[in-house]
């Protein structure tokens, strides 16, 4: 049997799926003999052409069909259409090395989560530690917060089970072109996902869903032999001979040591007190660039209207809207005086979220965080996104610190001008962009959703850096050519986004593991090797099939 991907196949937005199908079976010109089956690989909207014509889908599906090597050789020359799939499963390869611990994971987002179900489906029983609480008590946390302003600092949005991943869309798009993020996508459909995620160019699981998929992975782990400890957060380790050989940890207060084998860090963009830790040891940590900005509000109605004109509320048979809420991804870059010759500072979206809330995002006293989440369906009145503006290491110096300080110092700022109580900072765009300083314009139409409503008008030009707010105020005119109203003047910011990711990187070898010891291994968000959901999740699964090739399994 042979596999092929047929791309680039449109179809109108009424179409139903098994259309794309037949078009990909003549695209092949296939026989009936030789055409067994089908299903969708990729889709995705196009809205460029809106005017005056519907937005299409377009669509990558796989044929398994039986042909003729012959004839299989001219499909594969007639260009970039056609793919022929190499099937090449996930290749388990162990080492002989004997472990003098058990395999401790530190961290139980994305990254952590599928190093330990690899690990566990192979017999090698992780330990696995989570300084945040499981599900239900993330849950409790997250909520308390919004309600009272109480944060738990051990959990909330950043800390927990399924990390900061987890209060967000459950975004799994990604920028990287390994062939393990299609493993990815799999595992979470395994686990409860929606199978949708397996085709769609820009799949999502939302928060409620998300839930109940990292909890269906806990269980997995813990099946096989695996352990996963919540509450409980690493707070030294013991090098010895260049190898890791215990761990201190702490839960409920109550602190023990541990033996370890080998320990893979995947603790996230936000330990920044292991951060410390580490750099006690001799780890080496260095600076890398990252972004912080702002998360601007929409209605979603105006931005379906913006990207499919007169089509965004057209419904099929069933009555249900054919097209998904609509969403965008913008960018533009200004070459800077002052930096590297060729570095440009961009300004972005990222994490926008359809029908979404902007969610406090603290996980320290003090200071005012924010994020994007979106639950499955994405029926929500308002569309959010960070628009977020780049940060060099040369725009802060103090090595590698000087990242996690800057981010600290606006996160304070923004609490101290909204008063202290974990109340945000919001500006309408108009008066950020007029540069209001008094008076300000109280939100209509679109109406702020961090916790509930629970703000404070202020002057973000106050709270952000000067080049961080002027490229903002660059950025909006230009991203309303592409999104027709994104500049309204009644758009609401809330500050600051300062998580987009980690400030730092943590070097790692051709072996994935730091200098300072080589059991040591390093990896996802937080090490600097990541950006989101999926990559964070293959970055896991690579980090632990090298931990296999070196080290003998107890099975």
């Amino acid at each position: 049997m042979n596999s092929i991907i047929v791309k680039n196949l449109r179809l109108p937005i009424d179409a139903p799926i098994e259309e794309s199908f037949q078009a990909a079976k003549k695209r092949l010109a296939l026989s009936q003999n030789e055409y067994l089956s089908a299903k969708l690989h990729k889709r995705s909207i196009d809205a460029r052409h809106r005017v005056g014509n519907s937005p299409e889908f377009v669509c990558s599906v796989t044929v398994d069909c039986e042909i003729s090597e012959k004839k299989l050789q001219k499909i594969a020359s007639l260009g970039s259409d056609f793919e022929i799939i190499k099937n090449e499963p996930l290749t388990i390869e162990t080492g002989n090395e004997l472990l003098d611990g058990r395999p401790l994971i530190v961290g139980f987002g994305p990254c952590g989560m599928f190093a330990a179900l690899l690990l566990a489906e192979n017999g090698y029983n992780p330990l696995v530690i989570e300084r945040g609480g499981d599900v239900s008590q993330r849950i409790a946390a997250v909520e308390e917060f919004n309600r009272s302003g109480q944060l738990d600092t051990e959990t909330n949005i950043q800390f927990g089970a399924g990390g900061a991943g987890t209060f967000s869309d459950g975004k799994l798009v990604t920028r990287i072109n390994d062939p393990r993020c299609s493993y990815v996508l799999e595992r979470f459909r395994d686990f409860g996902a929606p199978d949708e995620i397996c085709y769609l160019a820009k799949p999502h699981i939302g928060t409620d869903k998300l839930l109940g998929v990292v909890d269906g992975i806990r269980q997995r782990i813990e099946s096989l032999g695996g352990e996963i400890r919540f509450n409980t957060k690493l707070n030294d380790i013991e090098i010895v001979g260049n190898k890791v050989r215990s761990a201190r940890l702490e839960s409920d207060g109550i602190s023990s040591e541990i033996k370890v084998g080998a320990v893979i860090l995947a603790v996230g963009h936000s330990a920044r007190d292991t951060y410390d830790m580490l750099a006690a040891h001799g780890v080496e940590l260095m600076p890398k660039p990252f972004s912080v900005g702002v998360r601007v509000e929409h209605l979603q109605s105006d931005i379906d209207a913006a990207l499919y004109g007169k089509f965004a509320d057209k419904v099929g048979k069933d009555g249900k809207k054919l097209l998904p809420p609509g969403e965008y991804a913008l960018s533009w870059r200004e070459p800077q005086k002052g930096l590297k010759s060729d570095t440009a500072r961009g300004v972005y979206s990222f994490c926008m979220c359809p029908g979404g809330e902007v969610v406090a995002a603290a996980s320290e006293c003090g200071g005012v965080v924010t994020n994007g989440m979106s639950r499955y369906a994405r029926d929500g009145r308002n569309a959010n996104a960070a628009i977020a503006v780049s940060v060099f290491p040369e725009d802060i110096g103090g090595g590698w610190h000087g990242g996690i300080e800057f981010q600290r110092m606006l996160e304070q700022k923004a609490f101290k001008a909204a008063g202290s109580n974990y109340s945000a900072p919001v500006e309408t765009l108009g008066d950020f962009l007029d540069g209001k300083r008094s008076h300000f314009t109280e939100p209509k139409r679109i109406i702020p959703t961090y916790r509930g409503g629970i703000y404070t008008l202020c002057d973000l030009s106050d709270v952000l850096p000067d080049f961080v707010s002027g490229m903002l105020k660059k950025g909006f005119p230009r991203f309303a050519g592409k999104v027709r109203g994104f500049n309204a003047r009644d758009a609401v910011l809330t500050g600051v986004e300062t998580r987009t990711s980690a400030p730092i990187r943590i070097p790692r070898g051709e072996t994935r593991t730091a200098s300072a010891a080589d059991n040591l291994y390093p990896c996802g968000e937080g090490a600097g090797y990541a950006g989101g959901i999926t990559s964070a999740a293959v970055d896991g699964i690579n980090t632990a099939l090298q931990f296999m090739k070196v080290y003998r399994s107890d099975r």
